[in-house]
């Protein structure tokens, strides 16, 4: 019997176990999957350090009307899904309201400010073949028009003020300085200077497995179903098998529902699905850090497959058809800024990223059964803070006090707890 089972093999369930590894507990990592393949692997590959301010629902008119006509590449939405996604989308947009965001904030940013650190923890933890894939240059932020660009500086000198976020301000010929094969005649960029970028995502989450392994960590690879206490314990069924341990933790993303609600918990959580594709580069072209265009919304990113391009927000049910719209779309816009070549994957990969309403992850005890505990909800900033929650969550669960405060990321707070 191990000490803990943690269900799901992405970045938070490894971290999860790493951390708990490390404090002298025995700990079983479950997945239908190969680890790190999920929501882990298909982002635009940012240690968000910058990411104080996490996406809100929008409440401009313009912005509104765009999404609602299907014009908008940063965000669409399904029809068939709004009466199942009416409920934590209308709170989503109560909580973004500028008094509620920023109390939002404020509770989110220390939470951001662990990324790096634990990162950096990890990354040295799992060896030199992490190391080479990690560029602490930061990326660009850049805008086709200077007022977009004017009042985005604005907002970044407030964050360097507030929070310490560093940033330079880089005009055209700066920007084209550093990215010589751009095209298009762009306003500048904010270069975000304090985030690091990674050049393969899932191979980095699969460094971190290495080293949950090296420590003694156990994998079970399989479907875990009927979770549920047993003798002052937990026990979960994977493909026929029964796993017990003294404690479990549910970090698996977008289908963490799946197991939380037979046991009680309705959650008001919901998925904002994205999309990414590779693409070749001319002989002789080189686009040497990420960039995201926010005006159409998508980023653009230097891969070891490849150029990445990651899409925005597509509001649909979890498990529906893939309609790369989105993706299309951005596809288009970045020939207009860089000279793509063709795609180099056979289709779109897609993946879910699991929300919560007031736009901050959950890291917390289960409130009614002693032993449970719960990472999820962790919105665009998953790959960012899988480190930090696994750190909090092996920190409640040895008893250690924690690095920062974890009441604002309770789940009792959904339960009007």
């Amino acid at each position: 019997m191990d000490d803990v089972i943690i269900l799901g093999a992405g970045i938070v369930g490894i971290a999860t176990g790493i951390h708990l590894l490390r404090r002298g507990r025995s700990v079983t990592l479950v997945d239908k999957n190969a680890p790190g393949r999920e929501t882990s692997f298909g982002n635009a590959g940012i240690i968000q350090r910058e990411g104080v301010r996490p996406h809100a629902f929008p409440r401009d008119l313009q912005t509104l009307l765009q999404v609602g006509l299907h014009l908008s590449t940063a965000a669409r939405y399904e029809p068939l899904a709004l009466p199942k996604l009416a409920p934590p989308l209308l709170r989503y947009w109560w909580e973004s309201s500028p008094d509620h965001y920023r109390k939002v904030v404020q509770s989110y940013a220390p939470l951001i400010g662990r990324s790096i650190l634990t990162h950096d923890d990890l990354i040295k933890a799992s060896g030199p073949e992490a190391e080479k894939l990690i560029s602490r240059y930061g990326w660009h932020l850049a805008f086709r028009s200077a007022a977009k660009l004017d009042q985005e500086v604005v907002k970044a000198e407030a964050d360097h003020v507030q929070f310490g976020i560093g940033f330079k301000l880089l005009d055209w010929d700066s920007l084209k300085a550093v990215e010589p094969n751009l095209i298009g005649g762009l306003a500048g960029a904010i270069h975000w200077t304090d985030p690091w970028t990674v050049r393969d995502p899932g191979a980095l989450v699969s460094a971190y497995f290495d080293l949950f392994e090296k420590l003694g960590g156990s994998f079970v690879r399989g479907a875990a179903s009927a979770l549920g206490q047993q003798d002052k314990g937990w026990s979960v069924t994977v493909d026929g098998q029964m796993l017990r341990a003294h404690q479990a933790v549910i970090a698996l993303g977008p289908w963490a529902p799946d197991m939380l609600e037979p046991l009680g918990y309705r959650l008001p959580l919901f998925v904002k699905r994205g999309y990414h594709m590779h693409y070749r580069a001319p002989e002789g072209v080189v686009l040497n850090h990420l960039l995201l265009d926010p005006e159409v919304g998508y980023a653009m990113a230097p891969m070891a497959a490849g150029i990445r391009i990651t899409t925005g927000a597509e509001f649909a049910m979890r498990d529906a058809k893939p309609t790369p719209i989105q993706l299309g779309k951005a596809e288009k816009a970045a020939r207009e800024l860089f000279p793509l070549g063709e795609r180099l994957d056979p289709q779109p990969w897609k993946g879910a990223r699991p929300c919560t309403p007031d736009m901050m992850p959950i890291i917390s005890a289960a409130p009614r059964h002693e032993g449970l505990y719960v990472g999820i909800g962790h919105a665009h900033h998953g790959f960012t803070l899988g480190p930090a929650t696994g750190e909090l969550l092996a920190q409640m669960m040895t008893g250690e006090a924690t690095a920062i405060d974890v009441k604002p990321f309770r789940m009792g707070r959904f339960m009007g707890a």
